[in-house]
């Protein structure tokens, strides 16, 4: 993506944090996926550079990002380490949810402690064997005095453990036809009856964990429903949603941009019968594509046999990029919301 569109402000932004990753993240990289190791002192100078309140506005945040360099600021990280990108995802997503649709009080209360990573927030809509059918979830929350009393599970939450806010979608109406109109999202914080279980493992996304979370007779205060009003919370996830999988395409093409490099770099330092291989048709023809697909496997064929060694990044990119299919929803689900802003937009834009 173009840096064209950006202010100054916004071109320095990038260009820090694209220093940040190329001196402090890719040297150490490596060993600290390979051990699934929790990047602890990288995400501490991500929060000194400002990452986690890039969707935060005034007064509670110093500089809100148009979604262009949200966008960039996410690639730049996923080139360096994808896990990084993911660290701050979700937490970005219950920023702009709070900024959009917070009371005046749940803004005051969470977003300037969000917008430096003091407090970190993560999502928690997905359920064991509900994939992504949101409306056939069985989480509940019912009322009770001043409280909401809430049972149900999560699955794949993203930085759970260290989660001081969870942004849950949950049904406070079960009866309600059509379902979504009984959703809800609750600002949970942690407390007695919700228990971050295992962590899952995983082919790749490794350093961050993603967790199973139990919800087993949790209270949550009656003014803990984001914007005050039970029953909006799928319409108001949805409208996040469409930020998260903005910033899932930006991880993908960060790791694709880090794959492409990488190869094409390879392929002038190795040289094969007396030549650099990136001359001999058949990897030149894999550069072009990667050129302009920006696919991981194409750079594991270019490395040949050092492509499947961990020796070599590019077999992370190869492991980390499949996230990027199912993440915020399937690639079917997003063809799904593309056709139907086509429709709504009488197509594509002049």
């Amino acid at each position: 993506m173009s840096t064209v569109q950006l202010s100054v402000e916004e071109r320095d932004i990038v260009r820090l944090v694209r220093e940040f990753v190329d001196g402090e993240v890719r040297p150490v990289v490596r060993e600290l996926e390979h051990t699934n190791t929790y990047p602890e002192a990288l995400i501490e100078q991500m929060k000194a550079l400002g990452i986690y309140g890039l969707v935060v506005p005034a007064p509670y945040g110093e500089v809100r990002v148009s979604t262009a360099c949200f966008a960039l600021v996410t690639e730049e990280l996923a080139r360096g380490w994808m896990s990084l990108a993911g660290a701050m995802g979700g937490h970005s997503v219950v920023c702009w949810l709070l900024a959009t649709f917070g009371t005046p009080a749940q803004r005051e209360r969470y977003l300037p402690r969000l917008a430096t990573g003091e407090l970190r927030a993560t999502m928690a809509l997905t359920e064991p064997g509900g994939g992504s059918d949101l409306q056939a979830m069985r989480t509940t929350a019912r009322a009770d005095g001043d409280t909401w009393v809430v049972d149900g599970s999560k699955t794949w939450i993203s930085n759970a453990r260290r989660a001081g806010l969870i942004a849950l979608l949950c049904k406070t109406d079960p009866q309600a036809d059509p379902p979504h109109r009984g959703m809800s999202i609750l600002l949970a914080e942690p407390g007695p009856g919700l228990t971050v279980e295992r962590d899952l493992p995983k082919l790749g996304y490794k350093g961050v964990e993603s967790c199973e979370v139990v919800l087993d007779g949790y209270r949550a205060p009656r003014g803990a429903v984001l914007g005050g009003e039970p029953g909006r919370g799928f319409g108001q996830m949805m409208r996040g949603l469409e930020l998260g999988r903005i910033q899932v395409a930006a991880r993908a093409v960060g790791v694709g941009r880090a794959a492409f490099d990488d190869a094409l770099r390879y392929a002038q330092e190795r040289e094969s019968f007396g030549k650099p291989i990136w001359q001999h048709q058949s990897v030149g023809n894999y550069l072009a594509d990667m050129a302009t697909r920006l696919i991981a496997l194409d750079a594991v064929r270019v490395h040949g046999g050092y492509g499947y060694s961990t020796e070599f990044d590019v077999e992370r990119y190869f492991r980390d990029a499949p996230l990027m299919i199912v993440g915020e929803g399937t690639n079917e689900i997003q063809r799904n919301v593309i056709v139907a802003q086509l429709v709504e937009r009488g197509g594509l834009p002049d």
